[in-house]
């Protein structure tokens, strides 16, 4: 099999770039890894040689090209089936789908007010309309799953729906956004799984500073 190439951004800061690294790393997926900082104003025009969209992530596989976070994790999926990047109960993936979707498409308040930063020291903001609804939709998703599947990951297992949520992971912790034990103590999950680690630490590294992104 040819080799799969992720290319990827700034890992302080891309929470779109976060998803399918994590999901792919921490199922043992193999790939290479390619980051290129968008340390220009519009982005960086490099993005442009590799990616359709002109942004990142994106996979190369051969000829193949797959931009999106969800749709590039389906396809490691379907590459990869015996390393359980989905759920295996026919129930649970329908599910677990179904809430990377929502994250995928929703919680834009969250999004626009508390963008990923592995950096930023913890503190609270001023919530904005709209950003305690999607705080008590996300906590909501995450307490009915452990309460059906028992932990520690909504699935049981770490799969791609925690990979969608983990860049929340960060904004919950870091903009200081929740107090309750069993919130925390998923939150406390994933930043203990080893892609979490690896990814944390790399970011921590980085010198590029992008103030839009410094909430």
């Amino acid at each position: 099999m040819e080799k799969l190439t992720l290319y990827i951004a700034n890992k302080n800061y891309s929470s779109w770039s976060f998803r399918p690294w994590i999901a792919l790393t921490a199922a043992g997926v193999p790939f290479e890894e390619v980051l290129i900082p968008f340390d220009f104003p519009a982005g960086n025009p490099k993005f442009k040689e590799i990616s359709p969209t002109g942004r990142v992530p994106v996979l190369h596989h051969g000829e193949v090209r797959v931009w999106e976070s969800l749709a590039i994790i389906e396809y490691a999926a379907e590459l990869f089936p015996e390393h359980g990047l989905w759920p295996k109960a026919a129930d649970d993936r329908a599910v677990a789908r179904a809430i990377s979707m929502e994250m995928l498409s929703g919680f834009r308040a969250l999004r626009n007010a508390c963008p990923m930063n592995m950096r930023r020291p913890k503190g609270k903001i001023d919530l904005p309309a709209g950003l305690a609804e999607d705080v008590a939709r996300i906590k909501t998703i995450w307490e009915d799953l452990r309460a059906k599947s028992g932990g520690p990951f909504l699935f049981g297992s770490f799969t791609a729906a925690d990979a969608m949520f983990a860049p929340v992971v960060n904004r919950f912790d870091v903009y200081d956004l929740v107090t309750d034990a069993g919130t925390i103590a998923y939150m406390d999950a994933v930043k203990a799984h080893p892609a979490w680690i690896a990814w944390r630490e790399a970011a921590l590294k980085e010198s590029w500073i992008v103030p839009e992104d410094e909430a």
